[in-house]
């Protein structure tokens, strides 16, 4: 009897003590969200070389090969500023260079326009609109049906 008192009353203390321990209730927002965004420049972009390599559809093809910089940035929040160009209906790419200069129309290369990949829903958008966003940064040195950089989770932060 005495034996089921002292556990009792050790269990009930153990009980008393744990309710004042300070408990986590909220959830911290991700590193990335107090991470300050790393300005990224379309010359720091051109800084790329390519290598030509075998792909089992197209050929001999020209692979980017990103610089360590950007490389290191990879999943960071960045900011960048260029031209919005139309690429459909639905989505929209950040160029350096107006529509009329863009690397499909003129003779700037695939380095000089970011895939964006808007948080939330696309807005719409004029073409030449020249804006600075915020979102994260993300390269494709794989896939060559693909940007070669990307803008993902893109927030607009100014427009003219």
């Amino acid at each position: 009897m005495l034996k089921k008192i002292f556990v009792a009353a050790y269990c009930g203390l153990a009980v008393f003590l744990m309710s004042f321990s300070v408990k986590n209730t909220t959830e911290k927002p991700s590193e990335l969200y107090y991470q300050n965004p790393t300005e990224v420049t379309w010359k720091l972009l051109g800084q790329i070389d390519f290598i030509k390599k075998k792909n089992p559809h197209y050929g001999e093809v020209m692979y980017p090969m990103v610089n360590g910089t950007l490389k290191a940035l990879q999943g960071k929040k960045i900011k960048a500023s260029g031209f919005i160009v139309p690429i459909d209906s639905k989505s929209y790419a950040l160029s350096k260079n107006v529509f009329a200069q863009c690397f499909f129309c003129g003779n700037a290369g695939p380095e000089t326009i970011m895939g964006i990949k808007f948080k939330g829903s696309t807005p719409r958008l004029k073409t030449d609109t020249y804006v600075t966003m915020e979102g994260t940064f993300r390269y494709n040195a794989d896939d060559i049906d693909d940007w070669i950089y990307h803008i993902e989770n893109a927030v607009i932060t100014h427009q003219k």
